[in-house]
């Protein structure tokens, strides 16, 4: 079949990318020591990468590297070295989440392949389109897409798309989940969650794990994927076992080439890992409280070690994968050459010892062949085999098996190297700070709603849903009020619906647009608004901050995990600000946690609840489209905000407080003015790891 969609494979250790490539895996993406979003896993080091990379090169493997990681200043040069010598050392693309650090690639390494990572959250057309646009080659998508919205990607841009098709699934949108971050310092941004979404969390007329959610299947729609032009099949897994990889990779590898899953592969990959089994509630385009699954008793012993060693023993030899053709000629008092192709590659091996005159019996063409077809323990197998011999020739069984292994030799080193030009470690140059410092920051508000009280008035600018009725914004402009429209995170589905929102606000005189997706990003600066870089686009370093510019942005929020001490350090000419109040957003969500196993997805226009062990509630406030949830106390730094060195603007975030409690949240209050009510100072003193 053509276009075959690529079976890709997690490899957190040697021995998981063994487990892939020997389970059919046509690519693996695997992590370096440092930058990997899985920094748990076992990973490799540059010694280890290289040995990885040969053996899957040898074997007809891509392998990608995973930098997935948000970057702060003093890491983004190691991080470019590291891609440098990946590059150096024939790696295959690298996948990347940080703005900032895809720039440096696409400028200091324009011939390697750049993929986006799922942690950049793309999820409709408008993203994908601007990563093509600003070069990169692929989209890894985010987890929570149906099939009905990946095809309308598809659709609407050449890049190519990887879908992740089995494995585990976070609660959160990826890259827009701060949960582990706020409540320990363990940043998922970085490689670091604690996961602490699968502890219980008891929601409102919800489960009892209203955070955790079964783990993703969709090996049944390969097919459909293929169809619809995905380019790659994505099996999540660095942090798990060899044996878990090579199930998963050998159930995708079966459906796409013979149409199902055979039921020992089947039965192999059900009780090596689950939690309460495997959902397709997103692919499905069905979001219901049957998604919800945590890890139990009988999940963990149902991967025992009879389990483990019978899926051991499915790839404990050499797979067979690369067809070649031999050419051996042999005659009477000549050296006997052995010519070798893999259709790319051609090597021709010479024997050390002259043909003899045959004193009985003649080498045959049949022998000669039969001794070549033995290629076992190696990656190939002979697909044509000619023989070129004179009359009588007499030529030992141990001569011609030791030419066919010189000559496997001498193939496997030549498809391992590197035929590309080696690139000196470059040198990155930041762009100092060039902003404008005053000692008054000025105030913005982001709203959830229209009640908004008239002391906002003297407010830079005031954020509400670009979802808004048409009356309620002419209203708000007519009392006075500088109006910008906010394009929610999360658009899954619902580009068109937003486009035609965003148009209706230019026609009522709005111009400024609160955009924290690159999609959204992408969609207002199409429709001429001013943009305003928002705290999801995730800006942690300098770079970011120059490419935030170069996209057109006007200014742009910082990541609220920074703390004071690197908001400081930072360069670049962009404005810069920082949300000083609010309930953060924890996590963005497609699946609401207040469902229970009868109910649906929907917009019940409700704040709900959820409590942890500590008996903490978090609210959770949901669109019908995506769920948000909050944290359990307010940030609130306004009475800190002009220690802030190099800020132009700082964000009042509300989200469910009401009218009083807006206006009494406004002013500069120390921590002495709010001891009647709990809050936090945020990530901007302790920081993340």
């Amino acid at each position: 079949m053509k276009n075959k969609i690529e079976i890709l494979a997690p490899a957190g250790s040697m021995e998981s990318l063994v487990a892939a490539v020997r389970s059919g895996a046509d690519a693996v993406y695997l992590g370096a020591k440092d930058f990997s979003a899985r920094a748990s896993a076992q990973n490799f080091s540059l010694d280890e990468l290289k040995e990885a990379i040969d053996y899957c090169h040898i074997r007809g493997v891509k392998a990608y590297l995973t930098v997935n990681t948000l970057m702060f200043d003093s890491e983004l040069q190691k991080a470019l070295s590291l891609i440098s010598d990946a590059y150096n050392k024939g790696i295959d693309a690298v996948i990347v989440q940080d703005w900032g650090l895809a720039s440096l690639v696409r400028k200091h390494l324009p011939k390697l392949r750049l993929h986006g990572s799922t942690q950049m959250s793309v999820h409709t057309p408008s993203g994908a389109k601007a990563l093509y646009e600003m070069g990169f080659s692929r989209v890894v998508l985010s987890r929570e897409l149906s099939l009905r919205e990946i095809e309308e990607i598809r659709k609407a841009c050449p890049i190519e798309l990887e879908v992740f098709v089995h494995g585990a699934l976070c609660m959160s949108v990826s890259g827009q989940c701060y949960f582990s971050a706020m409540l320990g310092s363990r940043s998922g941004n970085r490689g670091m969650c604690a996961q602490p979404c699968r502890l219980p969390f008891k929601a409102e007329g919800g489960s009892d794990y209203a955070l955790s959610l079964k783990d993703n299947s969709m090996i049944e729609y390969i097919t459909e994927l293929q169809k619809l032009g995905v380019t790659s099949a994505k099996i999540e897994g660095r942090m798990k076992r060899p044996e878990y990889v090579a199930s998963a990779t050998s159930a995708c590898r079966e459906k796409r080439d013979t149409g199902f899953v055979s039921d020992t592969t089947e039965q192999y990959l059900r009780n090596v890992f689950s939690r309460t089994g495997f959902t397709d509630g997103y692919i499905k385009g069905k979001r219901t409280g049957e998604m919800f699954g945590h890890r139990r008793k009988e999940d963990v012993t149902a991967s025992n070690e009879k389990l483990l060693r019978d899926i051991r023993n499915t790839y404990k030899n050499e797979a067979p994968r690369v067809a070649i053709s031999f050419e051996f000629t042999a005659n009477i008092g000549e050296l006997p050459t052995l010519e070798v192709s893999d259709g790319t590659h051609s090597i021709t091996a010479t024997g050390d010892t002259p043909c003899e005159q045959a004193m009985t019996v003649p080498l045959t063409d049949e022998k000669a062949s039969a001794l070549l077809a033995k290629c076992g323990g190696t990656p190939f197998f002979a697909e044509k085999i000619t023989c070129n011999m004179g009359e009588g020739v007499s030529l030992s069984a141990g001569k011609i098996n030791e030419l066919r292994r010189n000559a496997l030799q001498a193939l496997s080193e030549k498809r391992c190297q590197i035929n590309r030009d080696p690139v000196d470690t470059p040198k990155i140059e930041l762009a100092p700070y060039n902003c404008t410092n005053t000692e008054e920051k000025a105030k913005r508000a982001r709203f959830a709603d229209n009640d908004i009280p008239d002391s906002f008035k003297d407010f830079e600018l005031v954020f509400v849903p670009v979802t808004s009725k048409e009356e309620d914004i002419r209203n708000l402009i007519k009392r006075g009020f500088k109006v910008g429209v906010e394009v929610p995170r999360g658009m899954f589905g619902r580009e068109d619906s937003l486009r035609k929102a965003l148009i209706k606000a230019k026609e009522l005189g709005v111009n400024h647009a609160l955009v924290s997706n690159i999609g959204a990003v992408y969609l207002a600066k199409e429709l001429q608004f001013i943009l305003h870089g928002g705290f999801g686009l995730n800006i942690t370093n300098t770079a970011s901050l120059m490419w935030a510019e170069s996209m057109g942005l006007a200014d742009t929020e910082l990541s609220f995990e920074l703390t004071k001490e690197q908001i400081d350090a930072l360069g670049a000419s962009i404005p810069r600000g920082i949300i000083s109040y609010g309930y953060l957003p924890l996590m963005l969500c497609r699946t609401c946690p207040g469902l229970t196993a009868k109910t649906a997805c929907k917009n019940c226009s409700k704040q709900k609840f959820m409590q942890d062990r500590m008996n903490k509630k978090f609210i959770f406030t949901c669109d019908g489209n995506c769920t948000e949830v909050l944290n359990c106390v307010p940030l609130l730094i306004p009475d800190k905000i002009n220690t802030f060195l190099k800020l132009q603007f700082h964000t009042f975030r509300f989200s469910v407080e009401n009218s009083v409690e807006k206006v009494e949240n406004t002013g500069d209050f120390s921590s002495v003015n709010q001891n009647s009510t709990a809050f936090t100072r945020g990530l901007y003193y302790r920081g993340v790891k």
